[in-house]
């Protein structure tokens, strides 16, 4: 996700060369993005949002539609990774005046609207993924995802499609308790929580409840 981000932004810090510099907005708004994203994902709301904020005004001072609608779009993506499904209204909103191919490509692939995408329009490390039509195949082809929070992400869609399995569900689990992203782990043990007790595996419950009970304890 971090690397898709930059990319996205289009982002040259070449220390030498002499080429032009970075606009100041623009690097603030991707150190405070990727800021976002972190406290996010550890459950720290309050701080999160305070640097979302930020990084809107950093794009603002500039006027700048694209880079606004992409941040909005960055939020929903990574809210998402802890399966919080929204219309992306932000995004929505700035997208109808100014919204790269690349962009909408992947507001179609996190909102699972997935009829006529263009895999070759996504991030790489979602292609693969998005062309994949056999869902008992979607762990394996999640593991193969480096980075963690876009392994997440692609996992949320499986989620959305309602496609993900045993499997799928163990691998988003360890990504986010690997992260120590407390938010997206409550979620993903509560879920296979709920699994487990539907399949009656009470060893299995037991141990997922007291993973639970550590992630919720206060920090």
């Amino acid at each position: 996700m971090r690397k898709a981000f930059i990319a996205f932004l289009v982002l040259a810090l070449s220390a030498c060369g002499g080429g032009p510099k970075t606009p100041d907005w623009k690097l603030d708004s991707i150190s405070l993005i990727e800021r976002y994203k972190q406290a996010e994902l550890k459950g720290q709301n309050t701080l999160a949002e305070g640097h979302f904020r930020q990084a809107l005004a950093a794009a603002g001072s500039a006027a700048r539609i694209e880079e606004t609608a992409r941040l909005h779009l960055v939020r929903c993506a990574t809210r998402q990774a802890s399966l919080a499904f929204e219309t992306c209204s932000g995004y929505l909103e700035y997208a109808q005046h100014g919204a790269s191919a690349e962009d909408e490509a992947y507001h179609r692939f996190i909102s699972g609207q997935w009829e006529g995408l263009d895999s070759g329009r996504l991030p790489a490390q979602y292609r693969d993924f998005a062309s994949n039509r056999d869902p008992a195949r979607n762990a394996g082809i999640l593991q193969k995802i480096d980075d963690p929070l876009s392994r997440l992400v692609a996992a949320s869609v499986t989620v959305l499609r309602r496609q993900a399995d045993a499997a799928t569900l163990q691998v988003a689990t360890e990504t986010a308790s690997e992260q120590g992203w407390r938010k997206p782990l409550l979620v993903y043990l509560k879920l296979q929580e709920a699994q487990a007790a539907r399949n009656g595996d009470q060893a299995g419950l037991e141990r997922l409840r007291a993973r639970i009970r550590l992630a919720e304890e206060p920090r």
